[in-house]
C-alpha cells in the first residue's frame, strides 16, 4: 500500500514539468520568429531608404546646377550692362556727362602739373652757364695718357707690320697739330695764362706739330720705331678752368739700375702756361692741348729687354702720387723692342 501511494504521489508532479518545458520551447520559438521578422523589416526599411537618399541627392545636384546656370546668366547680363547699359545709357558704369566731367578734371590737373614742371625747368636753366658746369665733380688735378694707346708697346723693329698700328695712332693724333692748321690760331705770351673770361669767343694758342721735331713724324715718318728708338707722346686731360701754379713739366724715369737716356720735345718736357685755362668744349671748340713727346734712346744692350717707364707731372701744384688713381698726374707703360 505504501508503495502504491508513493507512485500515485509522484505521477502528478512529472506532468506539469513536461508542460512547462513545452511552453518554454514554444515561447522561445515565437521570440526567434519575432526577431527574424524584425530583421527582415529593418532590411526592407534600409532598402527603401537608400533609393530615397539617392533621389534626394539627385534633386539637390539638379537644384545646384540650375542655380549655377542662373548665376552665369546673371553675370553675363551684368558684364554686358557694365560695358553698355541701354536702359540708363551708361558706358562702363558712367553716363556721358560723368565721363566728360572726369576728363575735364584730369585735363586741368595734368595741364597744371605740366605747367609747373616747365616753369621749374626754365628757372633752373636760367641759372646754368652753357659753357661752364655749375658743379664740377672731377678732381682738380688731371690725369695723364699716352699715345700709342697701349700699356705694353712690344714689337720687332725688323717687322713693320708689328708697329704700323702705333705709327697710325700717332699720325691721327697730330693731324690737328699740322702747321698749316695752327697758323690760323693766335700767338700767345709764353709763360703767361691766357685768361679770357669776358670774351664771348675764346682764342686758341698755337701748338705746331713741328715743335715735336724728331717725334713729329715729319723728318721720320716711323717716329723712331723702325730704328728701335720709339717716340711716346704724353698729353694731359682737359679740366675746365685749370690754372696750374709754378712751371709744370713732364719727367719720365725708367725703373732699372741705370738711367734710360731720353729726349723731350718741347725741351725739358714743358707744359706752357699759355695753354691754360681751358673754357670748355663749346666755348673753346678749336682748343688744342699741349703735348710732350719722349724719345727713348734705347741701345743695343736694351734690345730684347722689357723697360718699365713712369712719367709724372712735376714743378707745380698738380697731384701725381695718389694710390687710389694710378693715372692721376702720372702714367706707367712698358716697352720692349726686339731685334
Amino acid at each position: 500500500m505504501s508503495s502504491n501511494s508513493q507512485v500515485q504521489n509522484q505521477e502528478p508532479t512529472e506532468e506539469p514539468t513536461k508542460e512547462t518545458n513545452q511552453e518554454e520551447k514554444e515561447a522561445q520559438g515565437e521570440e526567434k520568429d519575432a526577431a527574424k521578422e524584425e530583421v527582415k523589416a529593418e532590411e526592407k526599411e534600409d532598402k527603401n531608404e537608400e533609393p530615397k537618399e539617392q533621389k534626394n541627392e539627385e534633386k539637390k545636384e539638379k537644384k545646384k546646377e540650375k542655380k549655377d546656370e542662373k548665376k552665369k546668366d546673371e553675370n553675363k547680363g551684368s558684364c554686358k550692362d557694365f560695358i553698355y547699359n541701354p536702359r540708363t545709357g551708361e558706358f562702363l558704369g558712367r553716363t556721358a556727362s560723368s565721363w566728360g566731367l572726369i576728363l575735364l578734371f584730369y585735363l586741368i590737373f595734368y595741364g597744371f602739373l605740366a605747367g609747373m614742371f616747365s616753369l621749374t625747368m626754365w628757372v633752373m636753366l636760367q641759372t646754368l652757364d652753357e659753357n661752364v658746369p655749375q658743379h664740377q665733380d672731377r678732381l682738380p688735378s688731371p690725369g695723364l695718357v699716352i699715345r700709342p694707346h697701349a700699356i705694353e708697346i712690344f714689337y720687332n723693329r725688323t717687322n713693320p707690320s708689328q708697329y704700323e698700328q702705333y705709327i697710325g695712332e700717332l699720325h691721327d693724333l697730330l693731324q690737328h697739330y699740322n702747321d698749316s692748321i695752327q697758323d690760323g690760331n693766335d700767338l700767345c705770351l709764353v709763360g703767361e695764362y691766357t685768361e679770357q673770361d669776358k670774351e664771348p669767343v675764346k682764342k686758341v694758342c698755337q701748338f705746331k706739330r713741328s715743335i715735336l721735331r724728331q717725334c713729329s713724324g715729319l723728318p721720320d715718318t716711323s717716329f723712331g720705331y723702325a730704328e728701335g728708338q720709339p717716340c711716346i707722346i704724353i698729353k694731359m686731360n682737359r679740366v675746365i678752368g685749370l690754372k696750374p701754379k709754378g712751371d709744370p713739366y713732364i719727367n719720365c724715369t725708367a725703373k732699372r739700375n741705370t738711367p734710360l737716356p731720353m729726349l723731350y720735345f718741347p725741351p725739358e718736357g714743358r707744359l706752357d702756361k699759355m695753354f691754360f685755362p681751358y673754357y670748355g668744349k663749346k666755348a673753346h671748340s678749336e682748343y688744342v692741348q699741349p703735348l710732350v713727346a719722349v724719345k727713348l734712346l734705347l741701345t743695343k744692350e736694351d734690345l730684347d729687354v722689357e723697360q718699365t717707364v713712369e712719367c709724372k707731372v712735376e714743378g707745380s701744384d698738380l697731384r701725381n702720387s695718389d694710390d687710389r688713381d694710378k693715372y692721376l698726374g702720372r702714367v706707367t707703360f712698358r716697352v720692349k723692342v726686339s731685334q
